[in-house]
């Protein structure tokens, strides 16, 4: 490894038409002999600089895919590329440029905080007289300047977080893949880790991001993929999504005493009025509707009122709400449990 330090383009720098960091081509992957593939023809690219969220149910596709891209799962078939190398003919050349942060912690309990890295750099052929330096760096980066002596064992849940982060940039790699980043984490933590993901996009890293959390998407996604049954169903950046949803409002009404499919027609029937939504569970003692809207959801309440009381129905509870990636999600991937 050449110890001259590259400097990267800011993601401002980039242009949409660059050669991608990351791209899989018609990918397919099966395990064993299921008929049924786990990646069925996936496509996507993901500009250089940009972080890019993945989000699917569970067994969706999108952990297999990521094991594929940083080789810890072999194609069935299709193209997958990290920084313009195949993974599947150089895989090594692949780990080379690539880091990963596995959702469940995996740091080494037989060394302290700074040993972790250290030996992760001497893994991955950083010279010697780089790797404490730049374990030093990366932990004062990561806040864990105090913690160079401490064993993974006495981190907390949010420290042992940023110390993998801090071990996959070791080797400086052009892509880091960042798997449920901040699950179980504090509110502190939290935030630091979405600072320290913004930092490294700015400064040229790419981010692939697989995460439950809708929020956390569309708060550090430039752009999402959304996956289900090993196919892309959408791809875009957050706001384009939810921007294409039916209705541009929400207005979510717990009702008693309504016939539910009479009640939903009527206000189907409503100008302003693009979808009914019954949420009620099978159990609840109440009715459950959410009303989608053209318009802004404070214009159609008036009518939507108005035809709840003319079905005989009593009103016990009205929430106005601005679609999100979540409504976007569920609208694509359905309500079923995984």
């Amino acid at each position: 490894m050449s110890t001259e330090t590259t400097t990267r383009p800011s993601a401002d720098e980039l242009t949409p038409d660059a050669a991608p960091a990351v791209e899989v081509r018609d990918l397919v992957k099966r395990y064993g002999r299921s008929t049924t593939p786990a990646v069925d023809g996936l496509s996507f690219a993901v500009r250089r600089g940009e972080v890019f969220g993945l989000l699917g149910p569970n067994g969706a596709g999108k952990t297999t895919t990521v094991g594929v891209l940083t080789t810890r799962v072999t194609k069935t078939s299709g193209l997958a590329t990290v920084a313009g190398i195949d993974v599947a003919t150089n895989p090594v050349g692949a780990r080379a440029v690539l880091g990963v942060v596995p959702q469940r912690p995996n740091l080494d309990r037989s060394l302290d905080a700074r040993g972790n890295l250290v030996w992760h750099a001497a893994y991955h052929g950083v010279p010697r007289a780089q790797r404490g330096r730049l374990a030093d760096e990366l932990l004062e980066r990561m806040g864990l300047a105090e913690k160079a002596k401490t064993n993974p064992d006495e981190l907390s849940g949010g420290q042992a977080q940023r110390l993998i982060i801090a071990r996959g940039l070791m080797h400086d790699p052009q892509v880091l893949f960042l798997d449920e980043p901040s699950t179980g984490l504090d509110p502190q933590a939290r935030l630091f880790v979405h600072d320290r993901v913004t930092e490294l996009a700015a400064s040229g890293v790419t981010v692939v991001l697989t995460t439950h959390d809708m929020d956390e998407a569309a708060k550090l996604a430039d752009r999402v993929g959304i996956v289900d049954h090993g196919k892309l169903l959408a791809l875009d950046t957050p706001s384009a999504l939810v921007a294409a949803l039916p209705g541009e409002a929400t207005i979510d009404l717990t009702i008693t005493g309504a016939d539910v499919d009479v009640l939903a027609g009527r206000l189907g029937e409503l100008r302003g009025v693009s979808s009914v939504e019954d949420l009620s569970g099978e159990a609840a003692s109440a009715t459950h509707l959410r009303v989608g809207c053209d318009g802004e959801a404070g214009a159609a309440l008036p009518p939507v009122l108005a035809a709840v009381a003319d079905a005989g129905a009593v009103v016990t509870q009205v929430e106005l709400g601005e679609p999100t990636l979540e409504d976007v999600f569920i609208d694509l991937t359905g309500r079923g449990l995984r």
